[in-house]
């Protein structure tokens, strides 16, 4: 599933192809996606109309239209966003695309359908998009995204440190990749009770979350199953990767083989030396 370094770098790829172009139509394969796909309502609402922003929340991508109107798109397991010479074949997966003014398409696939392409009408865009978004937490390079605030929400809670950053409630867009290499670089087993933690490892863990996603970002996210950018070259961050996937073989830092364990329903890499469950004894 794209993470947010992933959605980040397609939503960089894809707005400077965007902005200040006006949609023509919009077409639709038919299929369902995660959601219902309105197609008649889409066109009513977009065309003709201005693309005036794309921007980037949690792991959603909000495109927006001089009317109003807003779109939010979520890809899913398997979603991916490009743009395409509009007289180009469209592929199988192909399911939303959206015709522009200089005879390119941006066009949504996504292999799975798990993803969902959301519209909010230009009479309640505002106040739907408020809504939509009320119940995820801020973004992990936000100044509302503190130490005080990490602590403030882990007071008191048994859940394991990597389920609680994995939280889209606590913090947004922190996926099963970027908790698994966070942690690792911070020294904290995955299993520790987020309410465990001491301010100077909130501190550090911090961080390393931000430094570890803006590295990602900047090497064009990770190459996972089926993300690809907006121009449709693959990431290289996993070629950075110190502890994901890597069950069995050697910690590079330590030697002790890394472990795996599933942790609130997804796979978890550790190293038991350098990841130690005790507060105050890591390396």
């Amino acid at each position: 599933m794209p993470e947010l370094p992933e959605v980040e770098v397609i939503c960089q790829g894809l707005l400077p192809h965007l902005m200040h172009r006006t949609i023509i139509d919009v077409r639709c394969s038919g299929k369902q996606l995660r959601t219902p796909v309105d197609c008649e309502e889409l066109q009513r609402e977009l065309n003709e109309k201005q693309i005036v922003n794309l921007t980037r929340r949690a792991k959603y991508l909000v495109l927006k239209t001089d009317n109003g109107a807003t779109l939010v798109i979520h890809l899913g397991m398997t979603g991916n966003m490009g743009i395409f010479d509009a007289e180009s074949a469209t592929k199988k997966h192909d399911h939303v695309c959206w015709l522009l003014d200089n005879n390119t398409e941006l066009r949504f696939n996504d292999t799975r359908r798990f993803g969902a392409v959301r519209l909010f009408t230009a009479n309640n865009a505002a106040k739907e998009e408020k809504k939509f978004f009320s119940a995820i937490g801020p973004e992990p390079f936000s100044r509302a995204c503190s130490v005080a605030y990490l602590m403030q929400r882990a007071a008191h809670r048994k859940q394991a440190i990597k389920s609680f950053i994995m939280d889209s409630h606590v913090v947004a867009g922190i996926g099963n990749i970027y908790a698994n290499e966070t942690l690792f670089h911070s020294r904290i087993h995955p299993e520790r009770p987020a309410s465990s933690l001491s301010s100077k490892e909130w501190k550090r863990l911090l961080t390393i979350m931000r430094k570890t996603l803006k590295h990602a970002i900047k090497c064009g996210g990770s190459t996972i199953n089926d993300f690809v950018n907006a121009s449709g070259e693959g990431g290289y961050f996993q070629m950075n990767f110190r502890i994901y996937g890597k069950a069995g073989e050697a910690c590079s830092c330590c030697g002790l083989v890394i472990s795996k364990k599933t942790i609130g329903g997804r796979a978890s890499f550790f190293c038991e030396k350098c990841q130690p469950k005790l507060e105050g004894s890591s390396r």
